[in-house]
């Protein structure tokens, strides 16, 4: 008698369409759209920008998050769990991404802890009419928020405080998640408006400012000029994928939470749009407040000192602007500092727990021996954990080397999306269920995308990025993760440092060697996500490869310098791997007869390979 094999148990839905769409814009909009986006339009011409910047949305940006959508909901899985299911030898890739969201989550915590010191501060100093920086908000951040130093005795001191801030996040994150989908699609029913209103406000006491008007024409007057300028594209490109949340597995993971037949396309084309559209919110209340410093300095906006690499717009630029407020009245500049940075944790929130689920779901569907709210306490435990590296004295410093290179992992992510399902998966099947379900229908130019623009625009990226780190690399050649931290790391951090000593100061050997030393750890952590992932994905071979490499990198390093050392185990790893690999599968026979024997043919192979008496066996 044949046993009833076990009922799974059922996956996890959403409430509503609503509800989920809903959760994807608020994944999507994040802490990037108020800081980053401004930014790239500052240095982008202006109003100009906006043209490679709606073409990057159409040609990348919405035809990845149809595919990210369309995987999840027809593999009903978390993004190893699809891409298995797409392809059995590329799970690891969806482990991959989840790696990536993970380390991202630990130090996206801690940026989000600095915005609550902020906001509390704020709060207790709301009655006496004043703010807590005062006119020094680069010093106040330096040495009240990061209390940031180098000193050999001072730099793995935690800073309590912001400890304390660190936790409370991550405890929110635990009870918004931990429950399931259902809880979510229920929180951001309010932290997904709750900004935007506070946005809304805010630009709305912006423009009142003088000199606004100034701000708000630099941001929409087009420089048609910058077009010619390649960078320009790239970083549209760039700022699309990173501020839609494309390649860290959220996505796949929350349209896995749908039916089938949920839609596809438009719920993709609501989220893109929605996202965009609070970046262009976003910018009216930086330029108007740029316009305003312009003013008050009396020179034109686009001299005004700006910090456009990250987050010094935030924590040094608009705190600067809110201290001068006391002119229009001595509560604007107290009530303009807890709304602003009240709206930075309700932007944080939202994408930092569709991270975190992302991975939860990702552990759940592979352990489902633990129960979805062990996994989640784990995840956040262990996210509480790993973040107080970040929240040492020196904690600046291993934001700016894990920031540097956590950007690549995800472009990595995009494009083996695309390679994977443009040439290792029949794209027309894709493309017909989400044609079935969906209320805007596919034609050729996704295919197009998802095969030819997209993985060419990625990799123009990611070639562009690694160049300009060779670039700016001194002569001595450092680590390429220090060379790249001043230019990656977060505004924030880059303007407070900027305090510690004068300009052209060089750094003494000790901060050098610690430098290099959190390079080399943010190095090998970046490589190590490989290696997990290819241990959760199951892929021994790729694993061997791998290791083949490191052992080959440490015995050339014992005489030869970095970069020959590099070279020669790349190449190790390319020929000797790759003649590994193809034994190996010599070896466990994988030829006709034995894919026969283990999966049987599908019909179609039978007419095409066997003669008509070959046929005989099978009846």
């Amino acid at each position: 008698m044949s046993q009833t094999p076990p009922q799974s148990e059922p996956r996890d839905r959403w409430d509503s369409r609503t509800a989920f769409v809903m959760a994807a814009i608020g994944s999507a909009v994040g802490l990037g759209n108020v800081w980053r986006f401004p930014g790239k339009v500052y240095e982008g011409g202006g109003g100009a920008f906006f043209i490679p910047y709606i073409v990057a949305l159409i040609t990348a940006g919405i035809p990845l998050m149809i595919l990210e959508y369309g995987i999840g909901q027809l593999f009903q899985g978390s993004a190893p769990k699809a891409l298995g299911r797409l392809n059995r030898n590329y799970e690891w890739v969806g482990w991959f991404s989840l790696c990536v969201g993970g380390v991202i989550s630990f130090f996206y915590a801690v940026v989000m802890a600095w915005a609550l010191i902020f906001l509390v501060d704020s709060v207790w100093c709301a009655f006496s009419g004043a703010v807590p920086w005062g006119d020094a908000p680069a010093v106040y951040f330096k040495e009240r928020v990061l209390a940031a130093s180098r000193a050999p005795g001072e730099r793995w001191d935690l800073h309590w405080p912001l400890v304390a801030c660190l936790a409370a996040i991550w405890v929110a994150v635990f009870l918004i998640i931990y429950k399931g989908v259902r809880r979510v699609g229920r929180v951001v029913l309010v932290t997904v408006p709750l900004p935007v209103i506070l946005l809304g406000i805010l630009a709305i006491r912006g423009l009142g400012l003088d000199g606004a008007i100034a701000g708000v024409e630099y941001y929409l007057n087009p420089d048609f000029s910058k077009l010619g300028d390649p960078d320009v594209w790239i970083s549209a490109y760039g700022q699309v994928f990173f501020s839609l949340s494309l390649g860290f597995g959220i996505l796949i993971a929350y349209a896995s939470y749908n039916k089938r037949r949920g839609d596809v396309t438009n719920n993709a084309f609501i989220t893109s749009l929605a996202n965009c559209a609070t970046s262009f919110l976003a910018g009216f209340v930086v330029f108007s407040v740029l316009g305003f410093l312009a003013f008050k300095e009396g020179c034109p906006v686009e001299d005004v000192a700006v910090d456009t690499g990250g987050g010094g717009l935030a924590f040094i630029t608009y705190p600067t602007a809110i201290a001068k407020l006391g002119e229009y009245g001595a509560f604007w500049p107290p009530l303009v500092a807890i709304l602003f940075f009240l709206m930075l944790l309700s932007l944080g929130i939202d994408s930092l727990f569709s991270i975190v689920e992302g991975v939860v779901a990702g552990l759940h569907d592979r352990f489902r021996f633990l129960t979805r709210g062990r996994v989640t306490a784990i995840m956040c435990g262990g996210g509480f954990l790993a973040g107080l590296l970040f929240a040492t004295r020196a904690g600046g410093d291993w934001i700016d080397q894990f920031n540097a290179w956590a950007d690549y992992g995800l472009v990595f992510v995009g494009l083996m999306e695309c390679l994977v399902v443009g040439y290792f998966f029949r794209t027309a099947r894709l493309e017909h269920y989400i044609n079935q379900v969906s209320e805007i229908h596919l034609g050729g130019w996704w295919k197009l995308c998802i095969r030819l623009i997209v993985p060419l625009t990625l990799v123009v990226i990611l070639a562009a990025a690694l160049l300009e780190k060779i670039e700016k690399q001194p002569a001595s050649k450092p680590p390429p993760a220090q060379a790249a931290s001043a230019e990656s790391a977060p505004g924030a951090v880059k303007a407070a440092r900027a305090e510690e000593a004068p300009a052209g100061r060089k750094e003494d050997d000790e901060t050098k060697a610690w430098l290099e030393f959190a390079g080399y750890v943010s190095v090998a952590a970046f490589f190590g996500l490989f290696v997990i992932s290819f241990l959760l994905g199951r892929r021994w071979g790729l694993l061997c490869i791998v290791g083949l490499g490191v052992v080959s990198y440490c015995l050339f390093s014992i005489w030869l310098t970095r970069p020959a050392s590099l070279a020669g185990a790349l190449v190790l790893m390319i020929l000797f791997g790759g003649l590994g690999v193809c034994v190996a599968i010599a070896v466990r026979g994988k030829d006709v007869e034995h894919h026969e024997r283990t999966h049987g043919w599908p019909e179609r192979e039978k007419r095409l390979h066997l003669a008509p008496d070959d046929d005989t066996d099978d009846e």
